[in-house]
């Protein structure tokens, strides 16, 4: 089976994308999603990052609390190691088994971090969702209401742009209409069908 990797910078529509893929019946497998599992009440993942953080990351309803975590990591590299180190064998474990039990021809793990982690050898090819800086921006002040400046920072702790478009096998530039963006999904869709069959 072939495993495509998705990713890209905040903004940059990857949801929409995967949402095309689900279309066409395409399984998909979500890292942020399975993330957001492992850290439930009651989970090993969160007992772990207890024991790395400390309570104060715990609300008193007993889940996460993400903004005080990310908040620890966002300029601590250290503490933003120790986290991926927990949670990232867990969420590729997970994806794994998932895409074991797929039938279909090829599957897509969507992994907003996949090169900032150094994880692309953990698929066959790396589809990067790619959208001009102004445009990111101005999506994300839009959805999230997020200063410019603090847009810039996260887009900062990402992989850059014309890194991440050099490790692609296949881009998507998602800076034009609906209709461009199902021709450009429906056309990657047929080209993975056929190399899946010609791995047979």
């Amino acid at each position: 089976m072939l495993v495509i990797g998705l990713t890209g910078g905040i903004g940059c529509g990857k949801t929409t994308v995967t949402n095309l893929f689900s279309e066409l019946n395409v399984p998909v497998s979500d890292a942020d999603v399975i993330a957001h599992q492992l850290v439930e009440p009651g989970q090993p993942a969160l007992n772990k990052i207890i024991e790395a953080f400390g309570a104060e990351i715990i609300l008193k309803n007993g889940q996460l609390n993400r903004p005080r975590i990310r908040q620890l990591i966002f300029n601590n590299p250290d503490a933003k190691e120790l986290l991926e180190n927990i949670l990232h064998p867990l969420v590729y474990q997970q994806m794994n088994s998932w895409a074991a039990q797929q039938e279909a021809p090829y599957v897509i793990f969507s992994v907003p971090l996949l090169i900032e982690t150094d994880r692309q050898n953990s698929v066959d090819r790396i589809l990067v969702i790619d959208l001009p800086l102004e445009q990111q921006i101005s999506r994300v002040m839009s959805r999230d209401q997020l200063s410019q400046n603090e847009i810039l920072e996260i887009i900062s702790s990402q992989a850059v742009r014309n890194k991440r478009r050099e490790i692609a096998d296949d881009i998507i530039l998602n800076n034009g209409s609906q209709e461009s963006l199902k021709g450009q999904v429906t056309k990657l869709n047929n080209f993975y069908l056929a190399l899946s069959t010609n791995r047979k």
